[in-house]
């Protein structure tokens, strides 16, 4: 994976509909790692999908940063 030589970040990448819908869908339900119950999950993914269509039709791109690995449960530490 390509990082930035500058600044050591990798490259962003447009993210797709699914991926939005699915983080609005999951801020609507949840605060931080608490869960609000004043939103229940199917009314937050209709919300979340007519906010992405929404954004889409408005010409917003939301950009995403490819994802990390997955961390180890090894208590050996891996060297670069």
């Amino acid at each position: 994976m390509e990082t930035d030589p500058v600044t050591d970040v990798p490259p962003l990448r447009p993210a797709n509909p699914e991926e939005i819908a699915e983080n609005l869908s999951f801020a609507l339900r949840y605060d931080g790692r608490r869960r609000v119950h004043h939103a229940d999950e199917t009314m937050a993914r209709i919300t979340a999908e007519r906010l992405v269509r929404h954004l889409e039709r408005s010409g917003y791109v939301l950009m995403r940063r490819p994802d990390g690995a997955a961390p180890s449960t090894s208590p050996h530490h891996r060297r670069p």
